[in-house]
């Protein structure tokens, strides 16, 4: 097995469809073109057995605002194992990366979880956000109840993660906002 990380524009067509194909199957038709537009942009974490791509994800830049400023926030999008590659590991591997670039570059990661996936981000340390999510939308802030149970954080480089007294208010997109 081999583990690429780079960015976008270096994975290449090829890989980036066989990226697309893996996260298409692993999610059982549902990941949107939406979703694929949200895992892009960023740093790739890719391993790769001789089947072809076995496991994947991304961490992209987000804005967030809290408390009176706008953070850089690595956002964490399209985690998914093959398969027959599940518990193995492959998952951790892949996590272990995007942590890596969140703790180089941004204030602090995010993500939001399914319920099958939030027993690996909290393993890996990573919290359940305890305040308020919203969002700046083209209508103005909106607040986004259905995300309060399902987002999860991490401190960037042994920083601190934002006070939960005040909410976080992520940048629109297109499709799942989170």
């Amino acid at each position: 097995m081999t583990l690429t990380t780079a960015p976008t524009h270096a994975l290449g067509t090829e890989r980036l469809l066989a990226v697309r194909q893996m996260l298409d199957t692993a999610f059982e038709g549902d990941f949107s073109d939406e979703d694929w537009d949200h895992t892009l942009g960023g740093v790739h974490a890719c391993v790769e057995d001789e089947r072809g791509v076995a496991a994947h994800g991304s961490v992209v830049m987000r804005r967030v605002l809290h408390d009176g400023r706008s953070l850089r926030v690595g956002y964490v999008e399209g985690v998914a194992v093959r398969a027959d590659r599940r518990r193995q590991g492959l998952a951790g591997v892949v996590m272990a990366e995007l942590e890596r670039v969140i703790d180089g570059a941004y204030a602090f990661g995010a993500l939001s979880a399914s319920d099958e996936g939030a027993a690996l981000y909290r393993a890996r340390g990573w919290t359940l956000w305890q305040g308020r999510i919203e969002v700046l939308s083209p209508d103005g802030i909106v607040r986004l109840r259905d995300e309060e149970d399902s987002t999860y954080l991490r401190p960037a480089g042994g920083g601190r993660l934002p006070d939960p007294a005040a909410p976080l208010v992520f940048d629109w997109r297109d499709g799942d906002v989170m």
